[in-house]
């Protein structure tokens, strides 16, 4: 697909039999690259059985769940990938441990000269946006200038997050990013996850890709 794809971030707390409905009613909107599986603050267990609930759905329906911090279970139930944040050392030690099978992410770097550092390692994606802030409108104008400076340089995938509106994915699309990430625009959705999930997707066809030589 030549336009950017949608990486789904669940809400930072959630109960997993509710989310599983939410899920299932997304993936009726349209394309869904991925989903990224965003408990900061459970205890390991907890993750773990939120995402036995979860990878499942997200997989049945041809995206990657990914798991944020934790390589661990990500391994153990059987998900796409892990999402780390920590450290490049963490970073290191996600990629030789994960990959090729798996999927490894890395987002919350502050500076530049970082983001060329972490995406040494060989990692299948940069995350801008900040996932502990509380979403504005808006994507944060450092996200849309990282974002569009990386997605014009350099080879590695990057994500680019969007605001708490439909509309704020136009915003993350216009860097060029290879995925535009939202969260509660989909969850808080009046109309349901799968109508907002149907109009982001209807935003990312109006920016395709350059086709390059």
């Amino acid at each position: 697909m030549n336009r950017p794809r949608l990486f789904l971030v669940t809400p930072s707390s959630f109960d997993p039999d509710k989310l599983a409905i939410d899920l299932a009613s997304a993936f009726q909107g349209g394309d869904v690259a991925s989903v990224l599986i965003y408990l900061p603050d459970a205890p390991a267990k907890d993750l773990q059985s939120a995402a036995e609930k979860l990878v499942p759905i997200i997989q049945q329906n041809g995206a990657a769940a990914i798991i944020f911090g934790d390589t661990q279970v990500a391994g153990r139930t059987g998900a796409d990938g892990a999402h780390i944040e920590t450290s490049l050392d963490d970073v290191k030690l996600a990629v030789e441990s994960l990959q090729p099978e798996k999927i490894v992410g890395a987002g919350g770097t502050k500076l530049k000269h970082q983001d060329m550092e972490w995406a040494e390692t060989g990692i299948d994606y940069l995350f801008y946006g900040r996932l502990d802030l509380d979403e504005q409108d808006e994507p944060h104008p450092k996200t849309v200038s990282r974002a569009q400076w990386w997605a014009e340089l350099f080879e590695t995938p990057c994500v680019a997050l969007g605001g708490k509106t439909i509309a704020s994915a136009e915003t993350a699309a216009e860097t060029g990013a290879d995925f535009v990430a939202m969260k509660d625009a989909v969850w808080h959705h009046s109309d349901g996850p799968a109508s907002a999930v149907a109009a982001i997707n209807a935003i990312l066809e109006g920016y395709p890709f350059e086709e390059s030589d």
